[in-house]
């Protein structure tokens, strides 16, 4: 298997972490020519027939030799079933897994170049169903929201402008409180948004090119269909890191493979810095939480206010640690009433210097609230 040789090139020159790309579709079935199902003949090659088989004999030949290295496979439209082996404790395959399925909230099904709501109580649906059976089953998520395939999520899910730090804040709080190994990706630590372009000049990705032309042999205006890429072309996490306010953002004096974002002047590494209350800065503090409270790393998790539309909320438990998480996901102001009290709690964390111990409580435009029992 070539895949051992990669892995054993870079095992001896010390690398202790591993992603393997779309892994699920490496064990294929039959090649029947039969589109009645799925439509992409996807069906013939996810989650195929040896997948297990094959992780495991990679495991057992390279990185399982050392257990100090850490292994992620992205998993192409799975199931939570095969999740359960692919990232189990005891199964012998991988550390965890990246799946996907709650970043489909704004599309229609498995269709991705259309201009829909986002859906949230799907959203809910789909994050705690994949916390809480993982969890039944020894299993281990990663938790993300950006990658080098997904829009920006500050412009996908939060404010873009109005109340940029606030919902940065509020949705990476939600992400690192889960069950699971939190990433962050390039430049979503100073909440860089999607760079709006203007002109399909300025996109590189192949995929947002065709599907351009795609979208207009459909009847759309060239309008219609730069709106829809606005919103989900992949190029809009694959601008260059927004350094400082020089020349292309500090990244380069040449000229970048694909045009900044034009907010780099107020958005960038630098500002963050000199910024104590900036995105960056917060990131640093959910870091530095997870490794003082053991309840973050290894408790179990409740959804709380299961049924509510505008706010996602849960605790975490362990050993008698208990960590409350609220988020209200949109750029309104919201009561809520938890179903207990939280004058015993400390506010650990929040976006608004708000520490109200209420049952009730007003929650400001994508405010977020941390509470600890401990």
């Amino acid at each position: 298997m070539y895949v051992k040789n990669i892995v054993h090139f870079w095992m001896e020159k010390g690398v202790k972490g591993f992603r393997f790309d779309v892994i699920n579709l490496i064990s294929k079935a039959g090649f029947e020519d039969d589109f009645s199902v799925d439509g992409d003949g996807r069906s013939f090659y996810t989650d195929g027939p040896r997948i297990h088989e094959f992780l495991q004999e990679l495991a057992r030949d390279s990185f399982a030799k050392d257990k100090d290295i850490i292994t992620v496979g992205e998993m192409s439209s799975t199931t939570m079933e095969n999740c359960y082996k692919y990232a189990g404790e005891k199964t012998g395959e991988l550390s965890m897994v990246f799946t996907f399925h709650h970043l489909k909230v704004d599309f229609m099904g498995n269709e991705k170049w259309v201009l829909v709501p986002t859906d949230f109580m799907k959203l809910k649906q789909l994050i705690f169903d994949w916390q809480i059976n993982m969890e039944k089953n020894n299993a281990w998520n990663a938790v993300f929201w950006c990658n080098h395939d997904q829009p920006r999520v500050i412009s996908r899910f939060g404010s873009d402008d109005k109340y940029h730090k606030e919902s940065g804040k509020m949705l990476a709080t939600l992400i690192h409180c889960l069950r699971g190994t939190p990433y962050i990706y390039q430049g979503e630590e100073i909440g860089m948004t999607n760079p709006h372009f203007k002109s399909i000049e300025q996109y590189r990705d192949v995929e947002s090119l065709n599907h351009y032309q795609i979208l207009q042999d459909k009847g759309m205006t060239k309008e219609q269909a730069l709106m829809i890429l606005d919103v989900h072309s992949r190029d809009n996490s694959r601008t260059p890191m927004q350094w400082d306010d020089s020349i292309n953002a500090g990244f380069t004096t040449g000229t970048p493979w694909i045009q900044t974002a034009d907010n780099y002047t107020e958005i960038n590494v630098k500002n963050s810095l000199e910024d104590k209350d900036s995105i960056f800065y917060y990131y640093q503090k959910l870091i530095q939480l997870r490794k003082n409270y053991d309840v973050i790393a290894y408790g179990d998790i409740k959804p709380l206010l299961r049924e509510d539309k505008r706010v996602f909320a849960y605790e975490r438990n362990y050993k008698g640690q208990k960590l409350i998480v609220i988020c209200n996901f949109y750029p309104t102001t919201y009561e809520i009433e938890l179903p207990y009290d939280l004058s015993n709690y400390k506010c650990i964390l929040n976006n608004y210097k708000n520490e109200a111990k209420a049952k009730k409580i007003a929650l400001k435009p994508y405010e977020t609230l941390v509470y600890c029992n401990l």
